[in-house]
């Protein structure tokens, strides 16, 4: 895959928070048989119609779109392409990310029909129609030659202010790669073991924690003992409230938050409606507190057949706009 380059330099200062969004509407959504063994999150639908999830999914899709748009969130939707068949197109953060000193990062996956997801195609038109500026790609997909994955801000949940990297490991989230990606971007990384109720190793570390601008949400009983400290420490020092999830909140996709930058209310916190229902009244009166107001949508059939949630649907868009 050739590394265009698009725009000129700009400022490298982040914010922790993006007010645009890219979401990609599926044209065939499935559960992804190649997915299947690493993700505990995802159920098995052996008696499911393709034509019925992709009819539910997509209904799915746009109401989280409309949803987003209504709270002040500006989407970038694109449509998937029919061929080649990648049923789990709907979750652009694990093939690239966008940051705000004009860097787009393309990330080595581990399911063969998952890296058929990467548009360059997507990128140019962001820069072209919507007006962001790319300065440089980063190509970490070389890494797939040698059997090494890290699948985005699926592996990565980026404390983009301090520069910090949280990754848990597991056979999407490789140390050589994700300490490749902290060279190439200069970040610091807090690398760590975490599992289920059942023991797996999770598979993405956005199911288990998110960090927001005043918050960090976070499944500390999921993480392995002897590392657990590290990581509370690391998001205290950054002066975040803590927003700790059981185990089982985690499997209810509490963990799997995004928030987002709004135009009418400052910034919300994404999630579905059964992640919502999942916390307490006392932890969404947080969220709320220390960000903006919880938009949920529910999303039965994505979370099911896909394992992922709303923070999987949505590649944050840190790229500054052209001048």
């Amino acid at each position: 895959m050739p590394p265009p380059t698009f725009g000129v330099s700009m400022s490298a200062d982040e914010k922790q928070t993006a007010a645009n969004v890219m979401m990609i509407r599926p044209v065939a959504f499935a559960g992804n048989p190649q997915t299947q063994a690493s993700n505990s999150f995802q159920q098995r639908d052996s008696g499911a119609i393709d034509a019925a999830n992709q009819a539910a999914a997509l209904r799915e899709f746009d109401a989280l779109a409309n949803a987003l748009e209504q709270a002040g969130v500006t989407v970038h939707v694109f449509d998937d392409t029919p061929e080649p068949h990648t049923p789990d197109s709907i979750f652009p953060n694990n093939w690239v990310s966008f940051h705000a000193d004009g860097s787009v990062v393309l990330y080595p996956m581990l399911a063969q029909n998952r890296r058929l997801e990467r548009r360059l195609d997507l990128l140019e038109s962001l820069s072209s129609k919507h007006g962001f500026h790319t300065r440089r790609i980063i190509d970490l997909t070389p890494h797939e030659h040698g059997e090494r994955y890290l699948e985005g801000t699926g592996s990565l949940v980026l404390d983009r202010v301090r520069r910090v990297a949280y990754a848990c490991v597991s056979p999407r989230t490789d140390l050589d790669v994700l300490g490749d990606f902290a060279q190439r971007l200069d970040y610091d990384v807090v690398a760590f073991e975490a599992f289920d109720a059942g023991g797996a190793a999770i598979y993405h570390t956005n199911v288990l924690m998110s960090v927001g601008e005043r918050f960090a949400a976070v499944c500390l009983e999921a993480i392995r003992a002897d590392e657990r400290a590290a990581v509370t420490d690391q998001l205290r020092a950054s002066g975040r409230t803590l927003v700790e999830l059981t185990v089982q909140q985690m499997a209810a996709f509490a963990g799997n938050m995004l928030e987002l930058g709004s135009s009418s209310s400052g910034s919300v916190v994404a999630m579905s409606t059964c992640a919502r229902d999942a916390l307490t009244e006392a932890q969404r009166q947080t969220l709320q507190e220390h960000s903006g107001p919880i938009v949920a949508v529910p999303i039965p059939t994505i979370e099911k057949l896909g394992g992922g949630s709303v923070r999987c649907m949505l590649a944050e868009v840190h790229l500054p706009r052209r001048k």
